[in-house]
Order: C-alpha cells, then structure tokens, then sequence
C-alpha cells in the first residue's frame, strides 16, 4: 500500500514537470482529481465529492491536485489539506487531513492535523467550511 503511494507520487511529480505551472496544468489537475474521485467505491466517493465542493467553493485560491494518489488542494503549489479513501487505503474510515502548510495552530499547543469522516452532514460541511477558511488565512 506504501509503496503504491509513492510509486503514485512520483508519477504525479513527473506529470507536473511535463504540465508546467499554466492554466491548462491546473484544469488538468482538476480533471485527474475528478477521475480519482470517480473511481472510488461508494461511500467514499460520494464522501470525496462533497469534500471537492465544500473545499473548492469555500477556498477557490486552493488548486486540485493528486498527492500520493488521492485527492489533494494546494495554494502556491504546497498541498494545504486532503482527502484520503479509507477502502483505497484499507481503513475502517475516510479522512481529511491538513498539512503544516494550514493555518490551523492553537494557542494552547494543540490541535488535530487530520479527520476521520464516514458522512458529512449539513454540520459536518459547516465544521468542514471553517477548517478550511482558518486553514487558508
């Protein structure tokens, strides 16, 4: 599975050098983002999708991307927080993670970096919204 990820990985570097940094890369990234996401199994694809848009409409400044594999959102190509599928990682639950790139530290020390998700209600999507607004400020 680890391996996989970074055989994925690497795959996605080489495809970037190809890209370059135009708009087509980015509608590229989108269209590869999507591809992943339609792959997935239910529920986690429909999980991923709801993901996409609360994260794409809530931070437009954030890129698509693939990272290791999975759905990723970057600004100035530093990858800020991502999707992972828990069937395509063989885990009992989806999560959505941030890197040390989001603005998500607390005053007292600690928070979490990562987030198990198996639905998104309609207050998980606000909980979802804010994250993503604090990660980007």
């Amino acid at each position: 599975m680890e391996r996989a990820a970074i055989k994925e990985r690497a795959s996605e570097l080489k495809t970037d050098a190809r890209r370059g940094r135009s708009s087509a890369k980015a509608a590229a990234d989108e269209r590869d983002v999507l591809a992943k996401i339609s792959e997935m199994a239910e529920p986690d694809r429909a999980l991923a999708e709801r993901v996409h848009a609360v994260i794409t409409t809530t931070a437009p400044e954030l890129a698509p991307k693939l990272w290791y594999g999975q759905p990723a959102y970057a600004r100035d190509g530093k990858v800020m927080c991502f999707f992972r599928s828990g069937q395509v990682d063989k885990e009992r639950y989806s999560s959505l993670g941030f890197t040390v790139e989001a603005n998500l530290d607390a005053d007292d020390g600690i928070w979490p970096t990562a987030y198990a998700l198996t639905e998104l209600s309609e207050a998980g999507e606000a909980t979802l919204r804010e994250l993503v607004r604090k990660a980007v400020s």
